[in-house]
């Protein structure tokens, strides 16, 4: 009997076809919301979600025979991770994917903020021709300090292999990773030496709220901040303030606190319209993984790891 796996949001339509070789039955609902899923979650072995599927203890009671969950995506921070394991419910996720997508917008985000190219076009779309106030600094010579050295901040060392850099990193939770890409380092040395901060860590109750006023204060330079991971990890209120005081030199925010503009709290509107007005600040809509190529990677990184769990690869 086939085994039946639910595709419980959007995802390329390659990973149906990939299903299907391997003798499943995939069930494409991609708009399906909450209420019909946990309705409907007890029929499928299989779960495939993106973003906006919980997965949580209330949803775990409604499911009967899940053997694997994999998110089409990096960050599980939507996930009950213990709940499932106590369940002997294989998670994975596709941090593969997507993550030479990060390192490139990263370092795009990077140069864009360091040539002011985001306000100069804006200018001369204006007919505005400004030479000196858009004069650019270079990335060559600096120290960057990447925190979190996965898929994410390897496929970032590699892309900075060629720009003249430093590059140090600091992982809890791994070690003896240092090659001619990266120096393995304590976060001493981080704040020690670091010019430009890149964050690639995940969501969890040790790195929500990590980059606060205080965090920043331990760095002996005045720095740029990056922050591709997600929103929660850094305080957007102390970005600004550290902004403001000339701490943070500049910062690239692909990911915020609060992404959902029309929820935000009348404090956050505030911060946000004081953010969104300083010209030393690179804004993108959390899209650092999100190329064409990468859509389609991360159902490939999803179907081997599939494969491997039942033996076909």
């Amino acid at each position: 009997m086939m085994k039946k796996v639910l595709i419980a949001d959007d995802m390329h339509p390659s990973i149906l076809t990939m299903l299907s070789e391997i003798g499943f039955s995939p069930d494409y609902q991609p708009n399906i919301q909450r209420p019909e899923l946990l309705n409907i979650i007890k029929d499928y072995e299989g779960l495939l979600i993106r973003s906006k599927t919980k997965i949580d203890k209330e949803f775990l009671k409604h499911q009967q025979k899940l053997e694997f969950i994999g998110r089409a995506g990096a960050g599980l921070d939507l996930i009950d991770i213990e709940a499932v394991e106590q369940l002997n419910i294989q998670l994975f996720a596709a941090n593969e994917g997507n993550s030479d997508a990060v390192a490139e917008h990263t370092l795009g985000m990077l140069l864009s903020l360091f040539n002011k190219i985001n306000w100069a076009d804006a200018e001369v779309r204006q007919k505005i021709w400004l030479r000196e106030a858009n004069r650019g600094i270079e990335l060559k010579g600096m120290t960057v300090g990447i925190i979190g050295y996965g898929n994410m901040g390897k496929a970032l060392s590699e892309r900075l292999t060629g720009f003249g850099v430093e590059v140090l990193a600091y992982d809890c939770f791994k070690t003896d990773y240092s090659s001619n890409l990266v120096k393995e380092v304590t976060m001493e040395e981080i704040f020690e030496k670091t010019d430009v901060l890149s964050l690639h860590i995940p969501l969890n109750e040790s790195s929500k709220m990590l980059v606060n006023d205080a965090y920043l204060s331990k760095f002996k330079k005045n720095i740029f901040l990056i922050n591709t991971s997600r929103g929660e990890v850094a305080s957007v209120t102390d970005i600004l303030k550290n902004l403001q005081s000339g701490k943070l030199r500049g910062a690239c925010l692909d990911v915020l606190e609060n992404e959902k503009m029309k929820q935000l709290t009348a404090q956050q509107e505030e911060v946000y319209e004081q953010l969104f007005q300083m010209k030393n600040v690179i804004l993108t809509p959390h899209i650092a993984g999100w190329t064409v190529e990468s859509y389609r990677k991360i159902n490939e990184v999803l179907f081997e790891k599939i494969k491997k769990m039942y033996g076909l690869d």
